[in-house]
C-alpha cells in the first residue's frame, strides 16, 4: 500500500512536484510539500508554447522534485509510488514528466500510476477539505476544458454537458489578449472588472437556457466586436472586462444552479483554474445558498499542480491501481470511470 506518494505534474506551463503523506486505511492524506515552478516565458507570446514549455520541464523537472522531497522533511527511501499526470494536456510537456516518473519508479522498485489531469481538479478541494465526499456536482473551468460532472462516488462520473467549442479558461486568455492584459488572463480581467460599469456592456450569455452544454466563442466574438467599436479602448477596457466576465459567470454558474437542482445533491465543487476566480466562487455560493454547499480550493490548488495528482494518485492506488513501464503520454486521455449510458439513479435528470 502506499502512503507517501510523489506527484509530479507537467501538462502545460507549470512544473511541479508534491509529497502527499498518509494511510491508506485513513480516510484524507496530508499534504507535506508542495513546489509549482511557472514559465513566465509564455506571457511574451500571449499564450504557451508547446516546444518552449516542453523544453522548460525538461530543465526544471529534476530540482523541482528534489525541492519538493527537502521541503517534505523525506528522502526517495520514503517514498512509496509515484503519480504522474498521463493525460490530457500538451503532448511534449505530458512525455516530459510521465518519462522522468517513469525512470524514477523503474530505478528505484516503485509503483508509478498515471492521472487523469481533469481528475486531479477534482480532488483538489479534498485536500483542504477532507469532509468533501460525492455525491456533488463537480465544474471543472480550465483553459482546455468546461465540464459539468454528476459525481455519484469517487471514480464515476456522468458527463452533463461540456463546451461545444472554446473552453471557459480560453475565453478569459483570449478576450485578456484583444484587450492588452497579457497572458493568462483571468486574474487580470477579474480585478480591471472590478473596476468596471456592469450595465455598460450587456454581452449575450451563450446557451443559457439550453440544458448543460456551455459555448463561449460567440461571447468572444461580441467583446471583440464591442472592442473593435470603441472609440477610446482606455476608457472602455474595464467596462468590457466586466461585462464579458459578468456574462461568462452567470452562464457557468447557471449551469451549476440547474444540474444542482436536477440531482437534489447538496454540495457543488468548483475546480481547474478558472476556479482561482473569487467572483465565481462568491457567486455560486450567493446562488446556490440554501440548496448547496459550495466547495472550491484555494487558487494554488485550483492552478495546474502535483498536489491534485498526487491526491488523484493516491485514490488510486488505494484502489489496488497501478501503471506498467508502458504507461505513455495522451493528450486525448479519457476519463476513467466516466459513464457514458445513464445510470438508474432517483434523480431523473431532466435539462
Amino acid at each position: 500500500m502506499a502512503d507517501v506518494v510523489l506527484g509530479i505534474e507537467t501538462s502545460c506551463d507549470e512544473t511541479s512536484a508534491a509529497v502527499l503523506v498518509g494511510e491508506q486505511a485513513r480516510r484524507a492524506p496530508e499534504l507535506a510539500s508542495l513546489v509549482i515552478l511557472s514559465q513566465d516565458v509564455h506571457r511574451v507570446f500571449g499564450g504557451v508554447v508547446p516546444e518552449l514549455a516542453s523544453r522548460a520541464h525538461l530543465a526544471a523537472l529534476p530540482a523541482v522534485v528534489d525541492r519538493a522531497l527537502a521541503e517534505a522533511g523525506i528522502g526517495w527511501s520514503a517514498v512509496d509510488a509515484v503519480a504522474v499526470t498521463q493525460g490530457p494536456g500538451l503532448v511534449g510537456a505530458l512525455l516530459v514528466g510521465v518519462v522522468y516518473a517513469k525512470a524514477l519508479a523503474y530505478g528505484r522498485a516503485r509503483d508509478l500510476i498515471g492521472v487523469h489531469h481533469m481528475e486531479g481538479h477534482l480532488f483538489a478541494p479534498a485536500l483542504e477539505d477532507p469532509e468533501l465526499a460525492p455525491p456533488f456536482v463537480a465544474l471543472l473551468v480550465s483553459g482546455g476544458h468546461t465540464l459539468l460532472l454528476d459525481v455519484p462516488g469517487w471514480g464515476r462520473y456522468r458527463l452533463l454537458g461540456q463546451t461545444r467549442d472554446d473552453a471557459a479558461g480560453e475565453a478569459f486568455d483570449k478576450v485578456a489578449t484583444l484587450l492588452g492584459l497579457g497572458y493568462p488572463g483571468g486574474s487580470a480581467i477579474e480585478r480591471l472588472a472590478g473596476e468596471g460599469n456592469p450595465a455598460r456592456f450587456a454581452f449575450p450569455r451563450p446557451m443559457l437556457d439550453d440544458g448543460f452544454e456551455f459555448s463561449f466563442s460567440g461571447l468572444k466574438t461580441a467583446v471583440l466586436h464591442a472592442a473593435r467599436a470603441s472609440d477610446d479602448l482606455e476608457r472602455d477596457r474595464p467596462h468590457l472586462a466586466r461585462g464579458f466576465q459578468d456574462a461568462a459567470l452567470d452562464v457557468l454558474v447557471t449551469k451549476l444552479e440547474r444540474a444542482i437542482r436536477a440531482t437534489g445533491y447538496r454540495t457543488a465543487v468548483l475546480g481547474g483554474g478558472v476556479a482561482c476566480s473569487r467572483t465565481l466562487a462568491t457567486l455560486a455560493a450567493r446562488r446556490l445558498a440554501g440548496a448547496a454547499r459550495v466547495a472550491v480550493a484555494s487558487p494554488r490548488l485550483n492552478a495546474d499542480n502535483a498536489a491534485m495528482i498526487a491526491r488523484a494518485g493516491w485514490y488510486r492506488l488505494g484502489l489496488g491501481e497501478h501503471s506498467d513501464w508502458t504507461l505513455d503520454a495522451r493528450a486525448d486521455l479519457p476519463l476513467p470511470g466516466l459513464e457514458t449510458s445513464t445510470p438508474a439513479t432517483s434523480h431523473p435528470l431532466r435539462p
